[in-house]
């Protein structure tokens, strides 16, 4: 019987479908593992063969769990919203919800394919308005609450206003946008729009105002990571920097939270450090310069507050640099040096934070203003450079040039003085002028320095901290460098807010009965003529009492941000997730995604559970306990080399005798680098009369290790492969190539070996005769060939080395295969431990030997270790440390036995050649060396 691999991945795919094998229900006599994958954005393109690699992984660890009696919960969904539909809609006119649609058809089709375990009863999509009900009702909950800094959660507002209604803000630890001071009688004595004003300072999703990509082009805000070089990265379009109203979540309240979580996490150290640089927690003091109404004078006009974790070094201060986008700009500025700032401003809104950050070129611009520097009295320059951000610390900072490498370049580059303060360890004192870099000052003694004169770095710091304090010049601050999250889009394709404007414009939520509030209907999905967003388009976008709903909508990470908690519940129509269900899976015991979201997606979402874990709601404070990062699969592209001027195309070993020029070739027209010849005529219109010089009678394409890119014709289609080859081919090739967490090159000319290997494997089971499976006793050996296959795939599995695994399949087919193996005791369970990797193959089977219940809920096989215990070795015999020939003794035998035995044997006697050894040395379990 032949191995049709085509006929039996559609039959079994069939029958877990229609028999729901992998739905899962909560079972309280079975303990619980959930198994989650970062879900898709369904893009028009499909899936190409590098999407499943992380999906197969943990498919792998699904199965396996369930095997070891695990309850698994192994979902499935789409993160649909999203701007690459929407721009489609604008260019077609199609609505994006039919796009997204027909792309999800086509997302399940492939994935069913591949035989993924979901549960997909439990599928989810952002873009349905009973999954974004849940996403607009958290919304709401953070609106009405605010972060308590001494209880370290978050708590209703109405308990914020009781407050202020007592005491003001007289005593008040919270979580702000700015410091105010009010008393009970202010609150009082405000109107009800002036405290709904005030209460934005507080609340945890409010209204503010904040600096945004701006792309005109695209009429909506990009995040960081949707722009690069100053244009976006879909269409190319300009951005610019812009202060404008948005709603934002006050992420930045919960970053010390966010920053000790994660040292309970089972996550790469890696990715745990990119979340700890991207919160960024600094210690250290803020600083009040008074600003001078003249350089000459006295008298001051307000003040620049500045942050600095080396408040010691202040004595070196020389200039003041401001952030382009600080108010304090506005501020200080004076008319002479307005016109100059404005220019400056213009250009540097042009650039992204992520651009400014990566430029080490020197600019700026001088406000014109000075402030006093609060010890020494001395008159320093206010500058505005793009190399301050705005949004850590205060925008403002003090610079010390000697002691900071950008201060140093901007010191240098605008003839700035650069006075040095501290001489580090086994230095001297030195003329700044002749420095080509700042000095290290993490130790070292303080000089010119005042009070801190002789001190050591740690001991000024802490004496500068409390001069400060003491003499009223600032305070002791912890930073964080995490910023709140933009949370408003001018796009169409997102969540509605659940907000409207009451007649004095104050901004109110809908009532929860109310929700999901739809996404309405559009003429077109552009902005108006006026420039409001699309959803100023649509009729009736109001309360039913004529109250305006907000026009912006969410952004991409909203519905990301608790999917996996709907997951645990997704039909319930009264509650996100219930406390029963919650409390059976808790958590996501394992997360397999990209890298690429270690500071978006996982801030975003680790903030959301902290705030539903704060209301009571949910059982975990963190919702993601092991993470796995899969790297990518690159593309492995494939050239043609045309000769210039003609429409001939020479062969690889050929082309160095003619003048050529490398093209990109599909690579699915290409097999073991030998290019199809007529499909690559058929390929496009100005190859249909191509010619070809060929090298044994074959056209051999180059190749080069490439990005996986449509632009570079290296995209494989998993459904070719499928295919050509088989599902469980794909999945345990995917896994083939190398450790999960790298990146590496895919190679289809390497896939012929698994499945060669499948083959091999079917071969055991079925002869030319039919099943060739039987009752017999397995030997030694081949229980030996099992067991230590148990072992080494189990310790592989638990610890994410699939690439293994498949090798020591290998191994151990080739050993049975050797041995003739036909025993059920050794191939029964051979197939449970195949059946993660390749479980269409080994469900046929399983079948076939006789089982009458699936696969998918066997009981994974334990190793014996006395089946791997070794009763004999074999020793290579030397002759002065040269092996001549190899003998095998018990494990048991002695030194004196061996020796004897060694020396009686014929190999022996021919090298002894009549001789008598000096020294015969037997290491027990390694060698025997014959010393002549």
């Amino acid at each position: 019987m032949e191995y049709n691999f085509r006929a039996i991945e559609a039959r079994w795919q069939e029958y877990w479908s229609a028999h729901e094998v992998y739905r899962v229900t909560e079972d309280s006599t079975r303990p619980a593992y959930y198994v989650l994958d970062m879900f898709p954005y369904p893009s028009g393109a499909g899936l190409h063969v590098g999407h499943p690699l992380g999906y197969i992984a943990s498919d792998i660890f699904a199965r396996y769990k369930r095997l070891r009696g695990f309850n698994v919960l192994h979902p499935m969904g789409y993160d649909a919203f999203g701007l690459p539909a929407e721009q489609y809609a604008i260019q077609t006119g199609q609505h994006p919800e039919v796009t997204t649609e027909e792309n999800i058809r086509r997302y399940r089709s492939q994935l069913e394919r591949i035989g993924f375990s979901f549960d997909w009863s439990r599928e989810l999509r952002t873009s349905d308005p009973e999954y974004y009900k849940w996403t607009q009702w958290t919304f709401i909950q953070l609106f009405h609450s605010y972060y308590d800094k001494a209880a370290d959660k978050a708590r209703p507002i109405a308990q914020l206003v009781a407050q202020l209604e007592r005491s003001g803000t007289d005593g008040l630890d919270v979580a702000q946008g700015e410091e105010l001071h009010f008393t009970a009688a202010d609150w009082q004595s405000w109107s009800e729009a002036k405290r709904m004003q005030v209460l934005m300072n507080y609340r945890l999703a409010y209204l503010g105002e904040t600096m945004v990509n701006w792309c005109a082009a695209l009429g909506t805000v990009l995040a960081n990571d949707e722009v690069s070089d100053g244009v976006s990265v879909r269409g190319g379009h300009p951005v610019e920097q812009r202060k404008m109203q948005q709603w934002c979540l006050r992420v930045s309240a919960y970053a010390g939270r966010l920053l000790s979580g994660l040292d309970g996490l089972n996550w790469s150290e890696s990715l745990k450090e990119s979340q700890r640089n991207w919160i960024g927690r600094s210690e250290g003091a803020e600083v009040c310069f008074p600003v001078l109404a003249s350089p000459e004078g006295t008298e001051e006009k307000g003040a620049l507050t500045v942050f600095t974790t080396r408040v010691d070094t202040i004595y070196g201060v020389t200039f003041m640099v401001l952030a382009p986008e600080s108010d304090y700009v506005a501020e200080v500025t004076t008319p002479e040096q307005a016109a100059a700032v404005e220019e400056y401003l213009a250009a540097t809104r042009r650039r992204t934070e992520r651009d400014r950050m990566s430029d080490r070129r020197v600019s700026g611009v001088f406000t014109g203003a000075y402030a006093r520097h609060p010890l020494t009295g001395a008159a320093i320059p206010i500058w505005v450079s793009d190399y301050v951000l705005a949004g850590y610390g205060t925008g403002a900072v003090m610079a010390v040039p000697a002691h900071d490498s950008r201060d140093f370049a901007f010191a240098r580059h605008f003839d700035l003085p650069i006075v040095q303060v501290v001489v580090p360890e086994g230095e001297e004192p030195s003329d700044t002028s002749e420095w080509t870099e700042s000095k290290d000052s993490k130790q070292g003694v303080l000089i010119n320095s005042g009070i801190l004169d002789g001190r050591s770095v740690a001991d000024a710091i802490a004496t500068m901290k409390a001069y400060v304090e003491a003499e009223g010049l600032g305070r002791v601050q912890t930073n964080y460098r995490l910023r709140d999250a933009i949370f408003s889009r001018q796009r169409y394709w997102g969540e509605p807010f659940p907000i409207y404007y009451d007649a004095e414009g104050i901004a109110r939520t809908l009532p929860e009965d109310q929700l999901p509030l739809h996404l309405p209907e559009v003429d077109k999905f552009l902005p108006t003529t006026d420039g409001q967003p699309p959803l100023g388009r649509a009729k009736g976008w109001h309360t039913a009492e004529g109250y305006p709903y907000e026009l912006s909508t969410m952004p991409g990470f909203a519905g990301s941000s608790a999917y996996y908690l709907r997951y645990m519940d997704p039909h319930n129509e009264e509650a996100l997730v219930s406390p029963e269900k919650n409390a059976y899976w808790r958590s996501v015991d394992l997360y397999v995604g990209g890298a690429e979201h270690a500071t978006g997606h996982l801030i975003y979402s680790r903030f959301w559970n902290k705030f539903l874990y704060d209301l009571g709601l949910i059982v975990e404070d963190e919702p993601f306990q092991k993470l796995v990062n899969q790297g990518m699969i690159q593309g492995r592209s494939n050239f043609v080399y045309r000769i210039k001027d003609t429409n001939t195309f020479v062969s690889l070993g050929l082309r160095d005798q003619y003048d050529t020029t490398p093209i990109h070739v599909d690579v699915n027209i290409v097999y073991n680098d030998q290019l199809d010849l007529e499909a690559f005529k058929a390929w496009r219109p100005e190859y249909a009369t191509a010619e070809f010089i060929l090298e044994d009678g074959k056209y051999i394409c180059g190749w080069a290790v490439e990005k996986m890119s449509k632009s570079m014709f290296n995209v494989v289609n998993p459904d070719m492969i499928i295919e050509r080859y088989g599902a469980d081919t794909l999945r345990l090739y995917e896994m083939f190539l190398g450790p999960l967490e790298q990146s590496k090159p895919w190679d289809t000319n390497g896939i012929d070996g698994v499945h060669r290997f499948l083959r091999k494997l079917w071969a055991l089971y079925y002869g030319a005769d039919g099943l060739r499976v039987t009752d017999e006793a397995a030997s030694k050996d081949e229980l030996k060939s099992l067991h230590k296959l148990i072992k080494k795939v189990t310790q592989d599995v638990e610890q994410f080395s699939f690439n293994t695994s498949v090798a020591a399949f290998m191994i151990c087919i080739n050993e049975l295969q050797a041995l003739k193996t036909s025993s059920r005791e050794v191939l029964q369970p051979l197939l449970i431990l195949l059946a993660p990797f390749a479980p269409h193959i080994a469900e046929e089977l399983w079948h076939a030997i006789g089982e009458t219940t699936t696969i998918v809920t066997a009981q994974w096989p334990e190793c014996r270790e006395e089946y791997l215990v070794e009763d004999q070795v074999k020793y290579p015999v030397s002759f002065n440390g040269k092996t001549r020939f190899t003998m095998e003794f018990p494990t048991a035998a002695s030194p004196a036995e061996i020796q004897e035995a060694v020396l009686a044997s014929e190999e022996a006697q021919r090298w002894l050649e009549g001789k008598t050894p000096k020294k015969v040395i037997v290491v027990p379990g390694r060698i025997i060396n014959i010393v002549l």
